[in-house]
C-alpha cells in the first residue's frame, strides 16, 4: 500500500527501464527516462505530443498507470506499463481501437472528482478540505491515510497526559462496515459496482470487497470474512495461496488421514463429499458452522479462490469470491 503511488524519482519501473514503446495502427508511445524524468510521448507520425510524467500509479506487481498534465489538466495515460510483457499496451478500460485524433491518443481528461478521488486513494494528505493539494501530497498509503492526522496522537502518547488518543482504528469497525465501506471505498465496495455498467464485467475480480460480499457463504457480520482477517495493511502482501490456507482451517477442519475425494468429478467439490459433518468454527463464538473439508489444507485457495486471467491487465488475479468451481463453469458476475 505505500507504493499505491510513486513519485518518478522513486518508482522502480521507470528508473529501470530507458525507454518503452507501443505501437497501434498510426499512433506510437513511448516512454523516455531522461535522469530522474520521464516523459510520455505519442506520435501520429506527423506531430508528436510530449509531457512529463507526473506520478505513476501501481507498485509493478501488475502494472502501473501514469498521471501526466496537459493542456493544464490532469489525463490519464492512455497505455500503461504491464509486468508480464515488460512494455506497454491499452490502460484497462480503454476501447482497443485507433483514437481519433491525436489529443485524444494522449489519454483521458481526469475530471476534479475523480482526482480527488484517484489520489485519496492512491496517496496520503491529497486532500486540504474537498481540495485536491498535488504540492503536499505524500504518495503512497501511508499510516495517516487509514488513521487520521497523527500529531494530536503523537503528543498524546509522549505526554501521557491525556486519556484521548486523537487517532482513529479502523479495527474499531464492524466487519462489513470495514470491509465494504472502509477498504471498499478505494477497492470497491458491492454498492459501486452494483452501479456499475455490467458490474465491470470480468474486471470486476479486481474488486475484493465486492467479490468477497457475492460469496455465498458470507456473512457480514462474521469478522473472518472482513478484509484484514486474511490481510496486514501494516506489512507487505504475502504470496503464495498456501500462506492463506491457515485462514480457511481456522473454521474448516483439515483432511483426516485416509480421507479421499468422490471419484469421477472433474473438480473437487466438498459439498458433494461424504463428510462427517459440521462443526462449530473455532474462535468465532457465533455458533456458526463450516463443514470438514475431504481434501487437504494445502488446497483450500487453489481450488476455491482461483486465479483468474483478465487479458487486458495481463495478469491474473485470485478471485474473492468463495466458491466450488467446476470445469466449464462461466464466470460468476
Amino acid at each position: 500500500m505505500a507504493h499505491a503511488m510513486q513519485s518518478v524519482p522513486e518508482s522502480p519501473v521507470l528508473a529501470t527501464h530507458a525507454s518503452l514503446a507501443f505501437k497501434y495502427g498510426r499512433y506510437e508511445y513511448e516512454i523516455i527516462r531522461q535522469g530522474e524524468s520521464s516523459f510520455y510521448q505519442v506520435s501520429d507520425g506527423q506531430e508528436k505530443i510530449a509531457e512529463p510524467i507526473l506520478y505513476s500509479f501501481g507498485q509493478g506487481h501488475a502494472g502501473q498507470t501514469y498521471i501526466l498534465r496537459h493542456k493544464g489538466k490532469l489525463y490519464e495515460s492512455r497505455v500503461s506499463f504491464y509486468t508480464e510483457i515488460d512494455n506497454l499496451d491499452w490502460t484497462i478500460g480503454y476501447a482497443q481501437n485507433p483514437p481519433k485524433t491525436l489529443e485524444e491518443a494522449v489519454g483521458r481528461a481526469i475530471s476534479a472528482d475523480e482526482a480527488r478521488s484517484c489520489f485519496s486513494c492512491h496517496g496520503t494528505a491529497a486532500l486540504e478540505g474537498n481540495q485536491l493539494t498535488l504540492e503536499k501530497v505524500v504518495p503512497g498509503v501511508g499510516c495517516e491515510a487509514c488513521h487520521g492526522p497523527g500529531e494530536r496522537h503523537v503528543t498524546a502518547i509522549q505526554t501521557g497526559t491525556d486519556d484521548n488518543l486523537y487517532i482513529f482504528n479502523p479495527k474499531s469497525l464492524d466487519p462489513d462496515t470495514l470491509s465494504q465501506e472502509f477498504c471498499g471505498a478505494c477497492h470497491r465496495s458491492a454498492s459501486t459496482v452494483e452501479e456499475m455498467p455490467d458490474r465491470a464485467a470480468m474486471n470486476n475480480v479486481r474488486f475484493q470487497p465486492y467479490r468477497i460480499f457475492t460469496s455465498k457463504g458470507h456473512d457480514p457480520n462474521d469478522s473472518h470474512f472482513a478484509c484484514i482477517a486474511c490481510h496486514d495493511p501494516h506489512q507487505d502482501l504475502q504470496r503464495g495461496e498456501a500462506k492463506y490456507d491457515a485462514k480457511c482451517t481456522v473454521c474448516h477442519e483439515p483432511a483426516r488421514e485416509g480421507t479421499v475425494s468422490s471419484p469421477g468429478k472433474s473438480h473437487i467439490p466438498i459439498t458433494e463429499v461424504e463428510s462427517p459433518g459440521p462443526r462449530k468454527a473455532q474462535g468465532q463464538g457465533q455458533g456458526l458452522a463450516a463443514k470438514p473439508c475431504p481434501v487437504g489444507r494445502e488446497l483450500c485457495v487453489s481450488c476455491h479462490m482461483p486465479k483468474i486471467a483478465v487479458a487486458s491487465a495481463h495478469f491474473k488475479f485470485t478471485d474473492h469470491r468463495i466458491r466450488i468451481v467446476r470445469k466449464g463453469q462461466p464466470y460468476p458476475y
